[in-house]
């Protein structure tokens, strides 16, 4: 009977960081769609989910703690709830990178409304699909869709350089749009983030299912 109650509580964790994922993958696609739409609702709605995010971050390090302290797990199953708390804050980031893109979109709104050289509604797709996928592979237990995810890393990184080398050039060619594409630069480099924070938590996801920490080796292969 301990042992079942156990594995239920970690379902019950597993259920947790899911909705949590929900709440982080919302707050993405609303802080995009508010800087697309110029829309101040949105970013309002931003602000309070990552209330309610900040919020189901305590409550679900709480329970991950009390597991760890109370059950003193052991092979995978330690590995999965130090892979939660893990995961735990990389969604909290992501709240936090979307709020960033929510204030960043408050300021150009009293700004005229130019026409930037880059695509924020595929790099936004893109980043969203990145965490989609890291959590589908954590909902499956499934390392080689988190490998997938390490992969897709390298195209988002491709368009935020891009994203960049453009606004700077439109900086130079119109400077009367700095205040406009400096916004614009921030919020690619918050999507970029965002990215990052799905890969940790793909990477995250091997750690559980094959004990292996690969953040190192990923890093190595990068320099």
């Amino acid at each position: 009977m301990p042992r079942i109650h156990f594995q239920l509580q970690l379902a019950e964790l597993k259920d947790k960081i899911l909705a949590m994922a929900a709440l982080a993958q919302q707050a993405v696609e609303s802080s995009v769609d508010a800087y697309l739409r110029r829309d101040a609702g949105l970013c309002q709605y931003v602000r309070e989910n990552e209330t309610a995010i900040n919020t189901a971050q305590r409550a679900l390090d709480e329970m991950a703690y009390e597991l760890l302290a109370k059950e003193q797990p052991m092979a995978i199953d330690l590995r999965f709830i130090l892979a939660v708390i893990k995961i735990n804050g990389d969604l909290e980031r992501i709240g936090d990178q979307s709020m960033s893109i929510a204030i960043r979109t408050r300021e150009v709104l009293d700004m005229d409304d130019v026409e930037l050289p880059v695509d924020f509604l595929a790099m936004g797709e893109y980043a969203g699909r990145m965490i989609r996928t890291a959590l589908q592979a954590l909902l499956d237990g499934d390392a080689h869709v988190a490998d997938t995810v390490r992969l897709m890393d390298d195209e988002i990184d491709r368009m935020n350089r891009k994203a960049q080398a453009d606004l700077l050039a439109r900086i130079q060619r119109i400077p009367a749009e700095t205040p406009q594409a400096l916004n614009a630069i921030l919020i690619s480099r918050n999507l970029e983030r965002i990215a990052d924070h799905a890969t940790n938590i793909a990477m995250d996801v091997i750690f559980w299912v094959r004990g292996a920490d690969v953040r190192h080796a990923l890093s190595l292969a990068s320099d």
